[in-house]
């Protein structure tokens, strides 16, 4: 895992890639301009260029990108973020640990109590079963 200022560069180089991709893309793409004092020749019978789609898609993932980037640097500490309120902030994670830690403990009890009811349940069943066919072995076949 990179630190968070390693992240964010490369956050950063991802989205200057993909403007640089957008332009390059769109220049190939894009259909020629007209100028006022100089006639050109446009073929009406291109085909439709993608163009669109291609916005779409860089459109998408450059604001993609700049979410992360977000993240990221809202991610980072901030200049407000002191050694007091960034112990205080453990203190309370801690007490958050502890309480969680608290109620796995009593639900891993209540789920140890459910299993051992639910084995004794079985073993009274495996016996009457056991019963049942050692029953049914010993009492002599009627006679037709």
């Amino acid at each position: 895992m990179e630190d968070p200022l390693t992240q964010l560069q490369d956050a950063e180089n991802s989205l200057a890639d993909q403007f640089c991709n957008a332009i390059r893309v769109l220049q190939q793409c894009g259909p020629p301009a007209s100028f006022s004092n100089i006639p050109t020749a446009i073929n009406k019978d291109q085909p439709a260029n993608p163009t669109e789609e291609y916005a779409q898609l860089f459109a998408a993932r450059i604001a993609w990108t700049a979410k992360d980037t977000d993240v990221l640097i809202d991610s980072l500490p901030s200049e407000e973020s002191t050694a007091a309120l960034q112990a205080a902030s453990l203190y309370k994670l801690e007490e958050e640990n502890h309480e969680a830690a608290t109620c796995l403990e009593d639900v891993m009890y209540r789920e140890v109590m459910l299993l051992e009811k639910i084995q004794s349940a079985l073993a009274d069943i495996a016996q009457s079963q056991l019963k049942t066919r050692s029953g049914a072995h010993s009492q002599p076949l009627p006679d037709s």
